[in-house]
């Protein structure tokens, strides 16, 4: 673990480009212990006029869609390209242990293994959305040690998953075809927010119901309005298994930065979620700084009683205790 003593060192070695400073980094920067919270601050500011330069690409699905499959292919395609890819891979915990299996580097062996790929399994701890509370600040540090494109493999639960585009710059959907899904697909959520769609496994006999799929999308994205009034999501297909399609897939992402970094859309749009994440991360120390105190505390845990016992419906408690935290910061 990164120390006081050992942070110059520290953010030297991430800079260079190395791989043990970048995941002891982020370690620092995901620990909870309060004595660590200064020191993970201090880095990200030493590290902040480092980042910027990266593509950050969001990558959600349905379960079975072959995220981690596609990832392969498509980190595999980007380092013959020459560059330098970064995966941060949202893992689910589990609600009863809190535990999570962080299995998916096992199932992106070649990016693993290759010099420069960085596989950074990532538990959600309980954060919704799909990605965990210190994604962004984790993608920071990939930017700082070097790295070419950034990539955020949510958990891929659901319609639900529209955090992820509040943190990067390209979201892709990865959909199925001829899984009774179609109609989840084409749902509002997900399909507003997706800048690009690709059907997977387009291969052997499902190559015809791929290509009905993509028309279903296609009709489905004429009707709804456009996240960016310049750019149109198109829905592509590939065979990440086969790696075919992958190139064609890498080109749309790179016309879609074209399309952005016109009248500065890129940098309008980095600024606006950074607010976003500040006005967040805000909220969620201020709760956290307020239910320290005793006092507030006390009056929650009556609250909790008052619930428990029937005495009080969840709504009244509610009311009772923000009353009582109001009371407390007006004097």
């Amino acid at each position: 673990m990164i120390n006081a003593d050992r942070l110059d060192s520290a953010v030297e070695r991430l800079l260079a480009g190395d791989r043990v400073a970048l995941a002891q980094a982020m370690t620092l920067v995901e620990s909870t212990f309060p004595a660590h919270q200064g020191l993970a601050s201090d880095l990200l500011d030493r590290i902040m006029p480092h980042t910027g330069r990266a593509k950050r690409v969001g990558i959600t699905g349905v379960p079975g869609a072959g995220k981690s499959t596609f990832l392969e292919a498509l980190g595999g395609y980007l380092l013959t390209c020459d560059m330098k890819v970064a995966v941060i891979a949202i893992d689910p915990s589990s609600p009863l242990s809190g535990g999570s299996i962080l299995g998916d580097k096992t199932r992106m062996l070649m990016l693993s293994r290759a010099e420069n790929a960085f596989i950074r399994p990532v538990p959600t701890s309980g954060y919704l959305g799909g990605t965990s509370r210190r994604t962004r600040e984790l993608m920071l540090l990939c930017e700082a040690a070097g790295y070419d494109v950034v990539i955020v493999e949510t958990v891929g639960v659901g319609q639900s998953e529209v955090d992820i585009a509040h943190l990067v710059d390209c979201f892709l959907s990865l959909q199925l075809a001829g899984a009774g899904d179609e109609l989840q697909g084409i749902k509002k959520g997900i399909m507003e927010m997706a800048d690009i769609i690709v059907i997977n496994k387009d291969d052997g006999d499902n190559h015809p119901q791929v290509m009905m799929t993509r028309q279903m999308y296609q009709a489905a994205l004429r009707i709804m309005r456009r996240k960016y009034p310049a750019w149109s999501p198109p829905v592509l297909s590939c065979s990440a298994l086969q790696q075919q399609g992958i190139a064609d897939i890498w080109r749309n992402i790179e016309d879609f930065y074209r399309q952005m970094a016109l009248d500065n859309q890129l940098d309008a749009l980095r600024k606006r979620q950074y607010l976003e994440s500040m006005h967040k991360q805000i909220e969620e120390n201020t709760l956290q700084a307020l239910f320290a105190r005793s006092d507030i505390q006390a009056c929650y845990q009556q609250a909790l009683q008052q619930v428990e016992n029937h005495c009080l419906s969840p709504r009244a408690a509610v009311n009772g205790v923000v009353n009582y935290i109001c009371e407390k910061i007006s004097d």
